[in-house]
């Protein structure tokens, strides 16, 4: 068991979380400790925090495991996402782990009616940190025992995001002592900043909502359903109508592919991807994740039309010369 009680001899700040250089044909790090920067934490805490969030939020708050995190979205009322979380037990409480840039704008909304209630919203000062690669399991394992996919930690929580991805919410007290640790223990591990958890998202398809996307697609539109961010059971929550629409009627005509091609400089969220229609090129979607790997070959999550001919080319309006292709998902689209 890791009792982080003694001295930190490795100070955070000193430390070089910087790119790993990948090749689009390299494998993944076999162990790495990403720095999460850009994403942010809000706590929620208090007796009715449980059936607050249930009226707010995509997920089944109600059912969720003490041992298991799930995704969600939170919606305005016409059923268009402000934020794709992960949520999970933390601190007494409820962590709610999304990007940094919807902070500012989605905090104020889920917090809108909380006076009504007896729960606290607030952004959480934690240390966001990741763990992955093929080892990431096995020293999870080794330091912080247990069979849960969600494990208390001193002064924080351990959260299994993937077989080979853990997520580290934990006091910037204790998180020094946490990474000092894990680096002395573990000579091969890598140190990373948060490209690397961008390319495991676009591996998984893990959707994911920023500031330059936030209130422009509906849940189905991100594939959210397909990765358990969805209750259809249960009861109502801001923006329910139109997600239940969108399966029962067929309204959904969007869906979040990956698709791969050469890039002289990342992809920016936001950018707008063309698709190919005979001769002719036409808007076709919006990148929602992009990483850029060190031979200019690049990978990125983009919504499109979910009924695109078999074959269809694709090219970054800012970077036309370069044709991208659409790779296959590691989950199927298919309802359940």
């Amino acid at each position: 068991m890791l009792t982080m009680e003694y001295p930190m001899s490795i100070e955070f700040n000193a430390l070089n979380f910087k790119k790993v250089a990948l090749t689009a044909q390299d494998k993944l790090p076999e162990l790495a400790l990403i720095n999460l920067d850009d994403w942010g934490l809000i706590t929620l805490i208090g007796d009715d925090k449980k059936s607050y969030l249930q009226g707010q939020v995509t997920c089944d708050v109600v059912s969720l495991p003490v041992n298991s995190s799930t995704l969600g979205a939170h919606c305005d009322a016409k059923g268009k996402m402000r934020t794709i979380f992960r949520l999970f037990n933390h601190n007494e409480g409820y962590g709610f782990l999304q990007r940094k840039s919807v902070m500012d704008t989605q905090l104020p909304e889920l917090k809108k009616y909380a006076v009504f209630s007896k729960v606290d919203i607030d952004a959480s000062n934690d240390v966001l940190l990741g763990l992955s690669g093929e080892q990431a399991q096995a020293v999870i394992d080794q330091h912080f025992p247990g069979n849960g996919d969600v494990r208390v930690i001193t002064a924080g929580t351990a959260i299994k995001v993937n077989d080979d991805r853990w997520l580290f919410a934990i006091a910037p007290e204790q998180a020094e002592q946490l990474i000092n640790t894990l680096v002395e223990t573990h000579n091969s591990m890598q140190l990373s900043d948060s490209t690397l958890w961008d390319l495991y998202d676009v591996l998984y398809a893990i959707p994911r909502v920023d500031a330059v996307t936030a209130l422009e697609f509906i849940p189905q539109a991100v594939n959210l359903q397909a990765v358990d961010g969805i209750s259809f059971k249960k009861g109502c929550y801001t923006g329910q109508e139109t997600v239940a629409r969108a399966k029962y009627r067929g309204i959904n005509k969007r869906a979040m592919y990956i698709v791969t091609g050469e890039a002289t400089q990342c992809p920016l969220t936001g950018d707008a991807l063309e698709r190919s229609v005979g001769d002719n090129w036409r808007k076709g979607g919006t990148l929602l994740a992009s990483y850029l790997y060190a031979d200019d070959q690049a990978i990125a999550l983009v919504v499109l039309p979910n009924d695109l001919d078999e074959g269809t080319q694709f090219r970054l309006a800012e970077q036309p010369e370069a044709i991208w292709t659409q790779l296959d998902l590691p989950y199927s689209l298919d309802d359940k």
